[in-house]
């Protein structure tokens, strides 16, 4: 449970005022400024700053104005929700990168299932591209602006679930178990996403947030839009520019950095783009990394 001057502060951080009771229309409120406020964002690991998945150091960080990925944001978000009332379940997911990969609940991916109102919602703030709001954990199709989702029992870990991405997303799709999880059960997989130099989020810095029609996603120097108009993408050339994109797009200010950190930040970031570039004729899709890095 947060304190209450956290889930005060935390509420801000979401522009959402305190809910009086649980509620469906209450979670879908939560959720949908949970991903439009703070973005899924792998810096710390570019900083070289070690992270765990205790829920409550992923709230603090949050506080402090900045994000994390999905052990970090859907467990600070179950964390809140718990505090706020809500019977919320931790799951051990796995993230299928790409078709040709096995599926399966590798612990990849943490999921979240809450009960209320009489019904079973997924929800997951961590899915980088995928879902807005929850989805009821039954099987169906679920538009969502300009995605398609869709839930289903799971083929690769019976009595689990899958969720189906969209065609356009980043992934095809991912795997859950229905048992609950706890924080013990991600330690190894995010030790090596987090610290090992074959991680691909050792490699490219990745950052993405979206709201009903909009997707912004940044990997390394790339900074990609999609919305009803379609994908456009944009290089970004110096450190001036990088870093308005991450303060005006994602809300990430960095005031917790050092100058001499900052610096550090983008010289990582730009070094690594520099090379990337000189091995490819054009800019790949900015959430190739966030598939890339759910692979075993």
């Amino acid at each position: 449970m947060l304190s209450a001057a956290k889930t005060q502060q935390y509420l801000r951080r979401l522009g959402l005022p305190a809910p009086h009771v649980p509620s469906v229309a209450g979670l879908f409120a939560l959720h949908r400024a949970h991903v439009e406020r703070v973005p899924y964002e792998t810096l710390e690991i570019q900083l070289g700053r070690p992270t765990t998945v205790d829920p409550y150091e992923s709230a603090d960080r949050i506080l402090r104005g900045r994000g994390g990925y999905c052990y970090h944001l859907n467990g600070a978000f179950a964390t809140l929700l718990t505090t706020l009332g809500y019977e919320v379940q931790w799951h051990v997911a796995g993230l299928q990168p790409d078709a040709e990969m096995p599926a399966g609940a590798n612990g990849n991916h943490l999921a979240l299932t809450v009960a209320c109102e009489g019904h079973t919602w997924f929800a997951d703030v961590g899915l980088a591209d995928a879902l807005h709001e929850p989805l009821p954990l039954r099987e169906g199709t679920y538009p969502q602006g300009l995605m398609t989702f869709g839930l289903r029992p799971s083929a690769a870990e019976p009595g689990g679930w899958r969720f189906d991405h969209d065609p356009k997303g980043s992934f095809p799709g991912m795997d859950f178990l229905t048992a609950p999880a706890c924080p013990a059960d991600f330690t190894e997989r995010h030790e090596y996403l987090s610290t090992s130099p074959d991680s691909p989020f050792a490699d490219t810095a990745c950052v993405f947030r979206r709201d009903a029609t909009e997707l912004d996603a940044l990997r390394g120097c790339i900074l990609t839009r999609t919305g009803v108009d379609g994908r456009h993408k944009h290089e970004l050339t110096t450190a001036e520019d990088w870093f308005a994109v991450l303060g005006n797009r994602f809300g990430l200010t960095l005031d917790d950095l050092r100058p001499a950190d900052r610096d550090a930040l983008w010289h990582k970031v730009h070094t690594t783009h520099l090379a990337w570039k000189a091995t490819r004729s054009a800019p790949e899709d900015a959430a190739a990394s966030f598939a890339d890095a759910q692979r075993p």
